[in-house]
């Protein structure tokens, strides 16, 4: 019986005795040794979630990350203005009301002799913190109440549709008009108050859109078949795959509840003097904008940057979280 010829790797090229082939080529064994790359999706593979992919998406994104940089700047100036602002903001010097730019008052004067760039600087505390905290609330209160009319539905749903609906006939700068104009207090959780108060209803419109289309898909179904609680499925399955577009519509409102508290500041029945706002200033500089521009300019172009930076914000936010613009 002639010799079987010897493959390289160790394997036996020849026909047996039933005229089968066994045949393993050094070509073969190499390509089964060979290491997967990256991309290879494996059995053990981990796919990426969708916050993982969104984040990685928005490290890419140039507008995601110019607004970042604005954004901190503003939260940073919040926090410690005296880092780049010396001098308060109150004090004031007649002498040298409506005068330009000098040294030590980069933006100039203002009507009343105030530093334009120091109360500019202070002034994105009030504003930045309004926005925030008026922000929260709308979210915190319209997720929670359209999450668990849109779980639950029945008639809580029929009247929570029915309120909001009510909400959205009221137009926000007349309301803030009216429920304002009787507030004597001089702090910012008033105008907070009436933001989250007209605000949540569009919060909540949309999580209970984004609760009902979570419900029904399959996971949902498979949870509640395995004997999980109402609780733990709204909290456990559906929120966390329904607070996307919340996150989306709370970011760019952010920008639009900054806006309004100007806007109710400058019409009077916002935050007061002595407190430092953009509205305020731009209020207070508006009958001298031919003798002294420069004092409505710079808290003008600083409201406007700020509201810019987070609606940018928030439209590079929805492009990685919202999977049907992929």
């Amino acid at each position: 019986m002639p010799e079987e010829p010897y493959a390289p790797g160790g394997a036996v090229a020849g026909t047996g005795m039933g005229g089968t082939m066994d045949l393993a080529t050094s070509e073969g064994a190499s390509l089964e040794a060979a290491p997967r790359g990256p991309d290879d999706a494996g059995p053990a593979a981990k796919p990426r979630s969708l916050w993982s992919d969104a984040w990685r998406d928005l490290r890419r994104n140039p507008v995601f990350l110019l607004s970042s940089l604005v954004i901190l700047f503003l939260v940073f100036i919040s926090l410690w203005p005296a880092a780049i602002a010396s001098g308060s903001p109150l004090t004031c010097d007649l002498a040298k009301a409506q005068e330009g730019s000098q040294p030590g008052a980069p933006f100039g004067y203002d009507g009343q002799g105030c530093n334009v760039y120091t109360r500019t600087v202070y002034g994105a505390r009030t504003s930045v913190t309004v926005g925030v905290l008026a922000t929260l609330g709308v979210a915190v209160l319209g997720s929670v109440l359209g999450g668990l009319a849109g779980f639950f539905g029945g008639a809580g749903d029929a009247v929570l549709s029915r309120i909001t609906d009510v909400f959205f006939a009221i137009p926000v700068v007349l309301g803030g008009l009216v429920l304002l104009s009787v507030v004597t207090g001089n702090t910012v959780w008033p105008v907070i108050g009436f933001m989250v108060l007209l605000g949540w209803p569009q919060i909540s419109r949309i999580a209970r859109g984004s609760v009902i289309t979570a419900r029904q898909h399959d996971y949902v179904q498979a949870a509640r078949a395995l004997g999980a609680s109402p609780a733990r499925t709204l909290l456990r399955h559906i929120a966390p795959n329904a607070v996307a577009p919340v996150i989306v519509v709370a970011t760019i409102a952010l920008g639009t509840y900054i806006a309004l508290e100007a806007t109710l500041s400058y019409l009077g029945v916002g935050l007061k003097p002595p407190t430092v706002s953009w509205g305020i200033d731009i209020s207070a500089a508006s009958p001298y904008i031919r003798n002294a521009p420069h004092a409505l300019l710079w808290p003008s172009g600083a409201l406007a940057v700020t509201v810019l930076a987070f609606i940018m914000l928030g439209d590079a936010v929805r492009d990685a979280l919202d999977p049907k613009l992929r």
